[in-house]
């Protein structure tokens, strides 16, 4: 048996240390979903998964008063992401059905924001829900943003470029698709890594009076 070596995990992490890191991004395949059969195709396949990572897109919107819906659905799995156009289907039944879904646990971040925003496309009743920032407080993070816990875990930063682009362009580009895919694979990738150690319990929080 290998020695698995015990993981120091810092409480919290400042913008500097994390502008050091280098950049994180998504691995795997990345499915951009524009049709209703598409959509319901890509669900059948998430249904079959245990857990998944969730993030959404809206476009900016740079005039006061002015507010666009919800433009993309990410949802990932370890190896594939799905890009669910809303602002081209709306939110499908099949999607409402995977929110509502009791089989797959759907992890995010600021779930709440997200959920309100998806509800003036479509009313559904969100199940089997995991808010990372009240998540990571079991393990002693005291940071709320994915950008920061991402960075004390994994020691990589997640690039923010696409965060203000045109989510409801005709065409994404390449880095927003991969913006788009990082930001719900790493809700997953936290996941999955603090589950881990709190398993194995390989980990200790850095002691407090660091910051004294």
């Amino acid at each position: 048996m290998g020695m698995n070596k015990t993981l120091v995990i810092k409480r919290k992490i400042n913008k500097e240390e994390v502008k050091e890191l280098p950049k994180a991004s998504f691995p795997g395949r990345i499915i951009v979903i524009q049709t209703e059969e598409e959509a319901n195709k890509a669900v059948d396949y998430l249904l079959t998964k245990s857990v998944v990572g969730i993030d959404s897109e809206t476009r900016p919107s740079f005039s006061k008063g002015q507010s666009h819906k919800v433009a993309l659905l990410q949802v990932s799995s370890e190896d594939s992401c799905f890009l669910f156009r809303l602002n081209h289907i709306g939110l499908p039944s099949s999607l409402i059905k995977f929110m509502e879904s009791e089989l797959v646990v759907k992890v995010g971040l600021s779930l709440k924001d997200d959920f309100l925003m998806l509800r003036k496309r479509a009313p559904f009743k969100p199940q089997n829900c995991i808010e990372l920032q009240q998540y990571v407080k079991d393990v002693g993070i005291e940071e709320m943003s994915l950008r920061k816990i991402y960075a004390i875990l994994f020691g990589q930063k997640i690039s923010k470029s696409q965060q203000l682009s045109n989510w409801e362009t005709d065409i994404l580009s390449d880095s927003q698709k991969q913006y788009a895919a990082t930001d719900a694979w790493a809700c997953l990738h936290i996941y999955n890594r603090l589950e881990h150690l709190k398993d194995t319990g390989n980990y200790e929080l850095e002691p407090e009076d660091i910051y004294d």
